[in-house]
């Protein structure tokens, strides 16, 4: 019994199977994405969608589906389903499956007849080639495989429609065809196994629609070109492989390239190795460069993101070698003492204050995991470049004040992680002096000093020691709220923000708190109270009128309730630090309850992974992108603190880096 999959009732119920979806991806950076019973429902699905650098530098899919058919006695039974124009569903393949299984890797089982023909999927590790294997597990009579590709040749945040600049020619390759649909595009090799006959019948299919695109308030109606399709012969017992790259492949060589590949996975055969599995497709290395996807399917390389998910990522496992490629890349795109947000190429944003601020809590992780002893000879200029800009100014009026805090934000713009903008204003407005920031600021230079003066650095400590003494005051002075018991969210003027977030949370849980053990009590107990779910941590406390319980709706909608409410798992990594810090083995049972609560996503949006957010009210559905990096990977940690507290009640206690201020 595989750990996730599906029987025929799920399967056939299109209200149940529709809303789950299938993942794969490879190191190259190129991914699959569908229903699981195939039926594409975003114009982020399809079977190979890969990166075109010497286009737009975006993901394009290139290979949207693929249509197979099982041929008997002249009757043909198409296996696809689509979704056209008019709600109307046209094949109905859907009908044939019997079953779902993820493990080891995803397999689909049809049944026409007396006919059971399997279907398994996977990547190439580390190029843009995509295999999948179908075996005709039983059949009474002589048996035929038809297969009719669909092509998009498109930017995965586009829709392809019918035009007459398509190439319609092809070119013979061995067991294939290569064919591309515009100049300036690679071809796409698409070849089997054992040799078909191809039949040429260039034309387009009209009207495919996308229901998770109308839902989100975008276009959601395309059309897609198909070059013709392939027959081939199949007997009892016999697999057949069909490969769709952009390099040609030997097809004698298909068989033993999946079976090598097969070898290579992690198996999902649990909830624990469903994250392990999940964790390795957001790295991504091409050329020289390795970084992380923030999420899937349509976020790309976010700076932010990848300091956040890179201890669970790589450091949970003692990859410290990809740890420090990642961070090597994001330091070389350093502009001052910014990194950049969202973008790549020459469209890069780099607009925010907390994401270089990460750089140093992420590193503060590698040397808790490595215990690297040369990490400031390595690191301590950039750190030291990025707290002197900060302090002497940089962009967006990021400047220090007198008493040490971080005053960052200019009308208009959102820096911090809280970003969302409609109309040209940012959602959730703070400017000024923000709680997280500061709270990461003065872990920041603690680390720095840290890290100095073991170095013997002791002219960057004396710069910097008198600062950080005078940050725990000046920082309680601002935000902390004695009546309530918590921090206000940010301050500006004489204005105090007292709504509930969960950004305050950081300033209990990083590994330099300005705060005393009752004060970080008094954190900790408000974002249980009024902000933890099941899912993660709320973005607005429900007391709040401006509190939105749903995440729903087109993008202004969605927009506005992103964080005014809807829940993020990755939050809940630093809630479990932060309690764990408080109750330490007392606190054990209690976090592991909130962790092993996500097995039974495992089943649900994307499938093997945990989603971006969720809804802020019960039931907590899924929403925003099916796989998201931050969320798998502050999952992971939250398994390894919870395994150094019990490690440390059965071993000699270890001396700890946190630094607490005392009452």
């Amino acid at each position: 019994m595989s750990y996730i999959e599906f029987d025929k009732n799920q399967l056939v119920n299109l209200e149940y199977s529709l809303s789950r979806e299938l993942l794969r991806s490879n190191r190259a950076g190129s991914y699959s994405s569908t229903t699981i019973i195939g039926c594409n429902t975003r114009k982020y699905h399809g079977l190979l969608i890969t990166p075109q650098p010497q286009l737009d530098g975006g993901m394009h899919v290139l290979l949207s589906s693929l249509d197979e058919s099982i041929i008997q006695q002249n009757t043909e039974f198409n296996l696809a389903i689509h979704r056209y124009k008019g709600g109307i569903y046209n094949p109905k393949g859907h009908k044939y499956i019997t079953d779902f299984t993820s493990d080891p890797i995803p397999t689909i089982t049809y049944r026409v007849g007396g006919v059971v023909l399997t279907k398994e999927m996977l990547f190439i590790s580390n190029s843009d080639q995509m295999i999948i294997k179908y075996t005709l597990v039983s059949a009474n009579s002589p048996t035929l495989l038809k297969f009719r590709p669909f092509l998009a040749y498109r930017n995965i945040h586009s829709l392809c429609k019918a035009n007459e600049d398509v190439e319609r020619r092809y070119d013979a390759i061995q067991n294939g065809i290569k064919v591309r649909m515009y100049q300036g595009y690679p071809h796409l090799h698409l070849q089997f196994s054992k040799n078909p006959d191809y039949v040429h019948v260039p034309d387009w299919y009209y009207n495919f629609t996308y229901t998770r695109e109308r839902a989100r308030g975008y276009d959601y109606v395309e059309d897609l070109f198909t070059p013709g399709y392939f027959e081939l012969p199949i007997a009892k017992g016999e697999s057949i492989y069909f490969i769709a790259g952009l390099e040609t492949e030997n097809p004698l060589n298909l068989g033993k390239m999946f079976a090598a590949e097969s070898k290579r996975r992690v198996p999902r055969d649990s909830f624990e190795h469903c994250l392990a599995n999940a964790a390795q497709q957001f790295i991504v290395k091409r050329g020289k460069k390795t970084e992380i996807i923030a999420g899937f399917p349509w976020f790309g390389r976010v700076a932010r993101d990848s300091f956040i998910s890179l201890p669970g990522l790589t450091l949970v496992n003692g990859d410290f070698k990809t740890f420090k490629a990642i961070l090597d890349c994001l330091i070389a795109e350093m502009q001052g003492p910014l990194f950049p947000n969202f973008g790549t190429g020459h469209r890069v944003e780099y607009n925010d204050v907390d994401t270089s601020l990460w750089l140093f809590w992420s590193l503060q992780q590698y040397v808790k995991f490595s215990d690297d002893q040369n990490v400031w000879k390595q690191y301590g200029g950039v750190l030291n470049e990025i707290l002197s800009s900060f302090r002497k100014g940089a962009s967006f009026n990021i400047h220090m004040l007198d008493n040490g805090l971080l005053y960052a934000g200019i009308p208009g713009v959102a820096v911090t992680w809280m970003d969302a903008v409609v109309d040209g204003k940012p959602v959730t407005p703070r400017m000024g002096l923000t709680v997280e920031v500061n709270a990461l600021w003065y872990n920041a230079i603690m680390f720095a000093i840290e890290l100095a003066s073991k170095a013997g650095d002791t002219a960057f400590v004396a710069e910097w020691q008198s600062i950080a003494d005078r940050i725990p005051s000046a920082f309680t002075d601002t935000f902390w709220l004695e009546d309530k018991k918590y921090l206000a969210d940010f301050v500006e003027g004489v204005h105090r923000n007292m709504s509930v977030r969960p950004n305050q949370l950081f300033a209990a849980s990083l590994p330099y708190s300005p705060l005393n053990e009752e004060q970080c009590k008094g954190v900790v107990d408000r974002v249980q109270n009024e902000l933890l779910t099941p899912r993660g941590i709320r973005t607005l406390s429900p007391k709040n009128p401006l509190y939105k319980p749903e995440y729903t709706g087109n993008q202004t909608e969605r927009d506005m309730a992103y964080h005014q409410g809807s829940v993020f798992p990755w939050l809940l990594g630093h809630f479990a630090e932060a309690y764990l810090k408080l109750h330490e083995k007392s606190g054990v049972a209690y976090i592991e309850k909130l962790y092993k609560q996500f097995e039974v996503v495992m089943s649900e949006h994307g499938i093997g992974t945990i989603s971006e957010l969720y809804d802020g009210d019960p039931p907590h559905k899924p929403s925003g992108a099916i796989s998201q990096a931050w969320s798998v990977a502050e999952l992971l940690r939250m398994k390894y603190l919870l395994s150094q507290v019990q490690e440390k009640n059965t071993v000699k206690p270890k001396k700890s880096n946190q630094k607490t201020r005392s009452k």
